[in-house]
C-alpha cells in the first residue's frame, strides 16, 4: 500500500471516529477481512478478524473500526476507553471557552416619554456591557402604523444613546406592526 492511501486512511480516522454511532469496537465488527493500524501509527496489514481480534488482545487494546467504508474496512488498535475519555475532556474544554450570546429585547411605543426612554437605554447599556445583543422593537398600535417617523426617531435615540458601548447591526425594519433594530456590542464587531 503506498504512503498516500495510508495518510488518506489516517485522516478519514479522525472524521470517523467522531461519530459515536458508527463505531464498531472489537465483537461489534462483522467484517471477514480488515486492515489493521498499530496503536503508533504503523500498518500491520490485511488479516482475518480472528487475527486482529487476537493481536488486540495480545496488546491489552481494543480494536476499532475507523473506516467502515474502505474495502477492506480500516481498524486500529488503541484503548478505546482511554480515547472516549480524553475526547469528552476535549469537549468540555472547548465548551468552557465558548461565549454564548444571547439577545435582549426592550420594547417600546412611538409616543414613549423621555425619561422612560433614558431608563430602556440605560437597561440596553448594561445589557450590551454584559456581551448581550440588544433587539430594539417599537409596536405601533392601530393608526400609530401610519406614523413610522416617529419610530424611527425613537430608535435613532437609543441608537444614539448606546453608540459608546454598541454598534447598530441591522438598521431599523418595519416588521408587520413592529419597528425592529438590533444592536450589538462593541467588542464583538472588532474580533
Amino acid at each position: 500500500m503506498n504512503l498516500s492511501v495510508l495518510f488518506y486512511l489516517i485522516i478519514l480516522e479522525v472524521d470517523s471516529i467522531s461519530k459515536e454511532n458508527d463505531i464498531q469496537v472489537n465483537d461489534q465488527i462483522r467484517a471477514r477481512e480488515v486492515r489493521v493500524i498499530d496503536s503508533e501509527g504503523n500498518q500491520l496489514g490485511i488479516m482475518s478478524l480472528k487475527e486482529a481480534l487476537r493481536s488486540a488482545q495480545e496488546a491489552k487494546l481494543d480494536l476499532v473500526k475507523i473506516v467502515p467504508n474502505a474495502n477492506p474496512p480500516v481498524c486500529k488498535l488503541m484503548d478505546y476507553g482511554k480515547y472516549k475519555y480524553e475526547q469528552s475532556k476535549r469537549e468540555k474544554e472547548a465548551k468552557k471557552k465558548q461565549k454564548v450570546i444571547n439577545v435582549k429585547e426592550i420594547r417600546m411605543n412611538p409616543n414613549i416619554d423621555d425619561h422612560d426612554l433614558r431608563v430602556r437605554a440605560r437597561n440596553a447599556i448594561r445589557f450590551l456591557e454584559d456581551g448581550d445583543k440588544v433587539k430594539v422593537s417599537i409596536k405601533f398600535r392601530g393608526r400609530e402604523i401610519s406614523h413610522t417617523k416617529l419610530g424611527e426617531e425613537v430608535l435613532s435615540k437609543v441608537a444614539e444613546a448606546t453608540k459608546d458601548v454598541g454598534v447598530v447591526e441591522k438598521k431599523p425594519q418595519v416588521e408587520g406592526r413592529n419597528m425592529v433594530m438590533i444592536i450589538s456590542p462593541k467588542q464583538l464587531r472588532s474580533e
